[in-house]
């Protein structure tokens, strides 16, 4: 018991230290609301765009972390010059060692931008609130407990016991989009985001300061046929926050309603000499029926952190139909 307390505390220092990272999805390379607010409305056409991600880390050790993201969003357009969309998530991970939470829901506006050559510009803003908990105040600490009497007093002498908060906070971010018109099939897209604008406070010490710190991605898409009816999508995503970088560069071949992906996950920073190139490669599953894509993906770990037993993804997302086209488009990621 004493050394789950020990590690208990540390975890709870090691948020701070670390400038508590933001969740990151295996699948953020195919549900890019993940990442940008700028992809709000993204599909266009007045369609409609939800879904629902889970994910498991690490089932095999204490350290277990799962992770929901729910979004929505809709596209809205009038005529070729004028276009937005607008949306809204949420996010939420719990950490089964400490009992950690994290929780925030967003909404999002992007506009869209028609520019010369079949190009559009896709600013967006999302402003949400967020709260970080965990359950500190409901341990019972040595300097609590009467040995001899097994009284059990509501007060400790620890500061953190008597000083802690569940903080709550505003959380700006914004991100762009750049997106080609697409020409024989051939579609392609880049941008960049830059999340955590205003640097929240997200101590859980009353009377400290710890700001989160600013998440910056860069990511790029693009997708050409592929024997006939069949296409290939080409993906890379880098991101930073702190000094902890990441960069996943991938591909997703779809045969019809089947989809199958592979993406390498790499750590360019190594900040330490125990750090891998490579940390994982990760599987993707999909099945499209009508308006529903169904995802699976999995990500078996390359470095020497153990028996994790990997990170597990599940995905469904739900497109509407393009009711003011002459034709039904395709998703275009």
């Amino acid at each position: 018991m004493k050394f789950k307390l020990i590690l208990y505390i540390v975890s709870i220092f090691s948020v701070c230290s670390a400038k508590a990272q933001d969740p990151i999805f295996s699948q953020a390379n195919y549900v890019q609301e993940t990442l940008n607010p700028g992809f709000t409305g993204f599909e266009d056409n007045g369609r409609t765009y939800a879904g629902f991600l889970s994910r498991l880390q690490w089932p095999n050790l204490d350290l277990k972390l799962t992770t929901q993201y729910a979004f929505v969003n809709q596209s809205f357009d009038y005529g070729p010059r004028l276009g937005f969309g607008l949306g809204v998530n949420a996010v939420w991970q719990y950490e089964s060692f400490n009992n950690y939470s994290y929780y925030q829901i967003n909404i999002n506006y992007a506009q869209r931008v028609n520019l010369n050559g079949g190009w559009f510009f896709r600013p967006g803003l999302e402003v949400g609130v967020g709260n970080k908990s965990n359950s500190f105040r409901n341990l019972t600490l040595a300097d609590q407990i009467n040995i001899n009497t097994g009284y059990i007093n509501p007060v400790s002498v620890d500061p953190l016991r008597n000083n802690s908060s569940n903080p709550y906070f505003m959380d700006f971010s914004t991100g762009v989009v750049f997106e080609k018109e697409e020409f024989n099939g051939t579609t392609y897209w880049f941008g960049a985001s830059v999340k955590h604008l205003n640097r929240p406070n997200i101590s859980f010490v009353e009377g400290e300061k710890v700001p989160l710190s600013i998440f910056y991605s860069i990511h790029g898409n693009y997708r050409f046929p592929f024997l006939r009816d069949n296409s290939v999508m080409m993906t890379v995503n880098y991101m930073q926050q702190s000094e902890y970088n990441r960069l996943d560069i991938g591909s997703l071949f779809q045969v019809r309603q089947l989809l199958l992906g592979i993406t390498a996950a790499t750590n360019p920073a190594k900040n330490d000499d125990n750090s891998h190139m490579l940390t994982s490669v990760n599987v993707f599953l999909g099945l499209e029926l009508s308006e529903f894509r169904f995802g699976f993906s999995y990500d078996l770990n390359t470095s020497k952190i153990g028996n994790t037993n990997g990170v597990y993804e599940f995905s469904l997302t739900y497109l509407s139909r393009c009711r003011s086209c002459n034709t039904d488009r395709s998703r275009k990621r």
